[in-house]
């Protein structure tokens, strides 16, 4: 069997003016990818032996988003403006000698899937076409060129709509702006497309026509779905890619064995990862490079981001970011765990908790109305409703360190630097400022006085005072009937 050497080269060099934005129209993101990074995701998949990405607008911020994908290389357009020049360009910086198939994609088309681009691939080359094109078909194809083909299936021409006939603007199979081309063919054709049209560029379409004229063979096939092999163009077209997207890989995870209870409330970024018996629940966002293992319950009204949840787990109406979940803590509801927050086998975050930059040990609770911040707690620990670890002192930032088996009680304030030894406990209000040996209860009670009359002297006047005068003269009366 022959091996088919593959080029890729994606167009990505447009200014994109419609987006009303500062950031370049491909590196919009949709489902945890740029546009640009969703199409570079499938020319790894391809297996491609080069990829070109065409660059000229808010060239930098273009370019430096290929770090992550090795192999790809940013090539700079000139002022010829135009996709045919935009490719002609990918193609020269290709080898000299390279002479397998150049498969032309744009970085604002996001949805077309790889398997897609391999039967593309496959059209190609079993036609032995010297170019072949990816169709759409469109209930509404107005204001799109469209192929025309012959008695065969091989494609005759691409008519754009002002100088289609009555006959060829009814054909409702449009061209996508994807193709692919044998090399050495596309570089000759590209030499003979000139800039000799109104808007003065140089069109990609054209070498079409040119290999048409020549008696080239044109093949073409039509996307699966015609909603994912459209550009996008402005925020309307991105939140309906976005869309698409999500249920797309909604219906994978389903498939996978995760049940999600409300697909409509429900947003899954194709960046994350999701294990067989993981339970979603309405109104949740699982974002970023999130992984939740199996068994493991989110939502409702939930938001992961760049976090880990482990096996068994609960995260009830939570807001997570770069957090660690062990296997079967909890969470929530209306917790907070920030960036660096480890929570060990069995611990727990309860109601209006905020964890930052904190290790919580294995079977440890932080249940409620508490913050801890930049804090090592140790295993089996319970923090009393309304602690907090008091870690700024308005110029850093210090660590508290919790022993095992500690219990603080509550409104326990522990300033840091502090350290509590294993087996300590706290008295309800305690504000700790030094260190707690280990198994000693920690104090900070001044005796209580009350001032009586205070009230009726100083906020004299009001509900209060008049409240503690009926009260005392009551008192008062009642002394009087027992004597």
């Amino acid at each position: 069997m022959t091996e088919h050497k593959l080029a890729i080269v994606i167009l990505a060099a447009g200014q994109g003016t419609r987006m009303r934005s500062a950031t370049p129209k491909v590196l919009h993101r949709l489902g945890g990818r740029t546009m640009l990074g969703h199409v570079l995701r499938s020319a790894e998949s391809l297996g491609s032996d080069l990829v070109r990405v065409v660059v000229r607008h808010e060239r930098e911020q273009v370019a430096a988003s290929l770090e992550d994908y090795p192999g790809a290389v940013a090539v700079d357009q000139d002022d010829v403006p135009g996709t045919g020049r935009a490719a002609q360009l990918g193609v020269d910086s290709l080898p000299a000698d390279f002479d397998g198939d150049v498969l032309v994609l744009s970085g604002d088309v996001p949805l077309i899937e790889v398997e897609t681009y391999q039967s593309l691939l496959d059209e190609h080359r079993g036609r032995s076409a010297d170019a072949t094109l990816l169709g759409v078909e469109l209930a509404d194809p107005h204001g799109y060129g469209r192929i025309l083909r012959d008695g065969s299936g091989m494609v005759q021409a691409i008519v754009e709509q002002k100088d289609a006939t009555a006959e060829e603007a009814a054909v409702t199979e449009i061209n996508s702006g994807v193709y692919v081309f044998r090399a050495s063919t596309l570089r000759d054709a590209l030499r003979r497309v000139g800039t000799d049209n109104a808007q003065g560029e140089m069109y990609l379409t054209d070498v079409v026509r040119v290999l048409r004229e020549a008696g080239g063979a044109i093949a073409a096939l039509a996307a699966p779905d015609s909603s994912t092999a459209l550009g996008v163009n402005d925020r309307v077209q991105l939140s309906e890619a976005t869309r698409i997207l999500n249920q797309r890989v909604i219906r994978r995870w389903q498939r996978d064995g995760v049940t999600i209870q409300d697909p409509q409330t429900t947003w899954i970024d194709d960046t994350a990862t999701l294990a067989p018996d993981v339970t979603v629940l309405p109104n949740t966002h699982i974002l970023g490079a999130t992984s939740i293992a199996e068994g493991a319950t989110i939502g409702p009204d939930t938001s992961l981001v760049d976090s880990e949840v482990g096996v068994d787990a609960t995260v009830r109406r939570s807001d997570v970011t770069l957090a660690v979940i062990g296997a079967g803590a909890t969470v929530g509801p209306w917790a907070y765990l920030r960036a660096g927050a480890e929570l060990g086998d069995g611990a727990k975050a309860g109601t209006f908790v905020e964890v930052k930059n904190s290790s919580v040990g294995a079977g440890s609770k932080v249940p409620h109305l508490s913050y801890v911040g930049d804090s090592e707690i140790g295993v089996g620990v319970n923090l009393g409703a309304g602690a907090i670890t008091a870690n700024y002192d308005d110029v850093a930032k210090h660590r508290t360190v919790v022993g095992d088996h500690v219990h603080t009680g509550s409104h326990t304030v522990l300033i840091a630097p502090v350290r509590l030894g294993d087996g300590a406990k706290t008295g309800a209000g305690a504000v700790i400022r030094k260190d707690v040996p280990a198994g000693a209860l920690a104090l900070s009670v001044a005796p209580q006085r009350n001032l009586t009359g205070w009230v009726e002297k100083n906020r004299a006047g009001t509900a209060a005072a008049d409240a503690a005068e009926r009260s005392r003269a009551s008192e008062k009366a009642t002394d009087g009937e027992q004597q």
